[in-house]
Formats: structure tokens, sequence, C-alpha cells
């Protein structure tokens, strides 16, 4: 043992002969830089100077806090109201004039409809005004499950659920479901409450240009190159495409037939998003599954709120049994929101009496935004932006000022010149620093069944006259 550890020795002693010169001082270098780093102090004591009182006194008395948002001007759009007295229904009272109504979406007219105000009388009479709890917790009554059956009998699906809040509905039903590490495919047009969704799934996400089948599939193909480039992976990461059925933000219809291609084809999942057409579209208004006639159980989760045709508060998801039950676990706006109040439910079950009773109320509404979408062809100035038979049309300036302040406060001189004679338009309005693509600025006009030929003729003549006078056309 001893002559082996002297042979080492011996070597090691040779080996320090024979290493280059460079080699040598490099080490030694680097062993001193060693040897300092362990002996120095890691700080230095610098000299402390104690503040008398006075001096402290006078440094609180200077300082100034930042403030905790920018300052606003007084005229800030956002905060200068108009006030609403009474139903927002076919007439509207706006800083006490009553105006036709082309701002509201009370699509259907149900909003101050005979027969669904007795029923959330009557409601608000035997259940009270709130519910005080989540449905897990005492917030659980028997109109909510009554509405949940009604619903999923209604879009012919296996189950449904409610939410409290309608931006909530979708917002919750997509991190549910999609989590980090899977992958969603979603349009660039997608509304506010699915962009929320998206970030609280934390998931990686992939847009494709809006109603642009061929960049998606191009995204899809590219993604499939990676699953096959790591076949284990790909095994549990789950992959989902996220539409809207009539988009809130453009008025366009999804080219649903082909997404349900591209779904079998590549094997993905869809969300479909269906707030502006669900009472709207189809034959009998269960939204763009019954327009393009595609079968409801391709599509693997709807969502929509109840704020728009059904004229109530909240919003459901539907579809097969195991994927609805999943929400009631991990909807975080199901979970913890309080219940929808027992009179707005009883409301949308009225609301969907009446749609079962009168389908020809869909056929209605479509000739009525038919002929919205014509009358307001044309005018000098805007362009219209949606298809024939969205219930929310957008008129954008034809030509930008190259401001988007500057474009926003002529559509809203706009929007006033026809307030100050009796017709209610909005402005399109956009958190502008949170959405990933912003929309352009926009009026939009909304069409309900209870506007007449006259209504819609003073309104389209009152627009022209606001673009010829104000956009010097």
């Amino acid at each position: 043992m001893a002559s082996g550890q002297q042979w080492v020795l011996v070597e090691m002693v040779q080996a320090f002969y024979e290493a280059p010169a460079y080699h040598l001082i490099l080490e030694g270098i680097l062993i001193l830089w060693i040897i300092r780093l362990l002996f120095s102090k890691t700080y230095k004591l610098h000299e402390t100077y104690k503040l008398t009182e006075k001096e402290k006194e006078d440094l609180i008395e200077e300082w100034q806090p930042e403030p905790l948002v920018p300052p606003l001007s007084k005229d800030f759009p956002p905060l200068s109201y108009d006030v609403v007295t009474g139903p927002p229904s076919h007439k509207i009272i706006i800083n006490e004039k009553e105006c036709v109504n082309f701002a509201s979406f009370n699509f259907l007219g149900l909003l101050d409809n005979e027969r669904v105000k007795e029923k959330a009388l009557a409601s608000l009479k035997k259940y009270g005004i709130g519910t005080c709890g989540p449905r897990g917790f005492y917030g659980t009554f028997d109109v909510h499950l009554e509405l949940e059956s009604r619903l999923a009998k209604f879009m012919k699906t296996e189950e449904a659920i409610i939410y409290s809040y309608g931006f909530a509905t979708i917002a919750s039903a997509i991190p549910a479901y999609s989590k980090r590490g899977d992958i969603i495919f979603v349009d660039e047009a997608a509304c506010f409450s699915i962009q929320k969704g998206l970030q609280a799934s934390r998931s990686f996400i992939k847009y494709f240009k809006h109603n642009d089948m061929e960049d998606l599939e191009r995204l899809l193909m590219e993604q499939e190159l990676e699953d096959q480039k790591n076949p284990r992976k790909a095994r549990v990461t789950r992959k989902f495409i996220v539409v809207e059925g009539l988009y809130i933000n453009t008025a366009d219809i999804c080219p649903l037939p082909e997404l349900v291609k591209l779904k079998y084809k590549y094997k993905v999942r869809i969300f479909l998003e269906e707030s502006m057409s669900f009472g709207v579209l189809g034959e009998n208004g269960r939204g763009v599954t019954e327009h393009f006639g595609v079968n409801i159980d391709d599509i693997d989760l709807i969502s929509a709120n109840m704020e728009n045709a059904v004229a109530s508060i909240g919003g459901f998801c539907c579809g097969r049994s195991f994927v609805i039950d999943h929400q009631r676990l991990s909807g975080q706006g199901y979970c913890f929101s309080a219940s929808l109040p027992p009179m707005l439910a009883a409301a949308a079950i009225e609301a969907l009496n009446i749609m079962e009773e009168d389908p020809d109320i869909f056929t209605v509404l479509s000739e009525k935004c038919k002929h919205v979408y014509k009358a307001l062809q044309g005018i000098p100035g805007l362009k219209l932006a949606g298809v024939p038979f969205s219930p929310a049309l957008h008129l954008q300036l034809e030509r930008s000022s190259g401001s988007r302040v500057s474009d926003v406060q002529l559509l809203r001189s706009i929007v006033d010149y026809c307030l100050e004679r009796n017709v209610a338009l909005t402005l399109a309005r956009y958190l502008e620093k949170e959405e990933r693509f912003l929309p352009p600025p926009s009026i939009r006009v909304v069409v309900t069944i209870k506007q007449e030929d006259e209504d819609i003729q003073k309104a389209v003549s009152c627009i022209r006259e606001a673009a010829s006078v104000l956009l010097k056309q």
C-alpha cells in the first residue's frame, strides 16, 4: 500500500515538471484567487450617519408617493356615463330623453316581456333576492337544477351547467380543462372573456388569423410534426381549438364545418363560445351548430351567456355529462361565486318557454338583421363589418385618420349626434392595453325583433346625416 501511494506521488511530481509553464501560472493564479475569496470579507462596513429628528421630519414632508394610476381628465370617455332610467327595451330613456334603442343586446325583446316579469316576480316572493352562497354551499336551489335541465333539453345535449356571471362562463371553462403544458389554438378575434380564460389556463397559446382555416391547419401540421419528435410528451398534451360562433368583435360567423373536419383530422377538441349566436341562429335558435347542420356531439363544449337573447344574467355550458360534471369541481366561477339569483333563473326558464313555443321569432330576427344590414350599406365615410344575419353589426371609418384617439372621437361624435335626435347607438369599447389583438374603433348597431321599419329608417337616416355632417363626406 505504501509503495503504491509513493508511486502516485512520484507521478504527480513528474506531471508537475512536465506541465507547460503557462498552465502552472494559470493554476497558481486560480489558487491564489480562491484563497483570497475564502479569507476576504463579503462586504465592507460603511460609516453610518444618524439623522436628527428634524431631518427625518423634513424628508418625510418632502416625500411624494407615486400615484397608483395615471391621472385622468374628467372628460375621459369611460368616466362620463349616459344614465338610463327605466327598462332598456325597444324604447330607452337616456339622460331623461326617450330614444329608439339600437344599443342593448335585447335581441328577442324578452327583457320587458310580461310573462318573464311575472315569473321573476313570483320567484322573488318565494326565494328572496339573492342566494348568499356558491352552488356547493347551500347555493343550489331547485330552480337552478330546473334551468340546467331545460338548457340541456333545449340544446339537445346530455347536461348543462349554469354560472351566475356571463363573462366568467367561458373564462372559467377554459382553465377547467386546459392546464400548463397543454396547447390552445385560438382565433385572433376572440373576445376578451376568452382571452382571460387563456391567461388563467397558463397553456401554450397559438393564434391563427381570423377565420383563416389554412393558417389554422398550418399551425396544426407544425404541431403534428413536433409531436412526432416527442411522442411521449404528445400523448399527455391536450390540444384545443377555441372559437366563437358569431364573433362579437367582428360580427363574423366561424366556419364550423371546416373546423370539425380539422378536429378529427388532427385529433383536437373544439370549444365553441355562442353568446352572440345562442337564441339567434338556427331554425330553433340553437346557434351555429343548428345553422350549419353540424351534429352537436361533434363539439366538445358549448358555452353562452344568458344576457343577450334570454335577457337574464349569467351563462351556461353544455355537452356530454362527463365533460360538464368536471366543471362542478374545477370551474372557478361556479365553485367560488354566489349562485344565480333564483328570480333570474326563473326568468331564463320562461324565456326558454317562449323560444320553444314560438320559433318563428328567430325567422323574424333574421329578417330584421338582413333589413338593417342592407340599409346600412353605402353610408359615405363608413364601412359595414359583419354578416347579414348578425344582430350586432359594426360601422367603422372608411379611412382612418391615423390616430386611434381621433378615430374614436369622430365615431363618438356620430353617436352623440344620433342621441340628440333620439336614436341610441353605442361605441364598441375595449381595454386597449389588455387586448391581444385590438379591434379597430367602431359603432355597434344592435338589431332586435321589436324595431319597426320606421325605427330602422329613422336610425339609418340619422347615421347617414351624421356621417355627412361630421365626416365632411
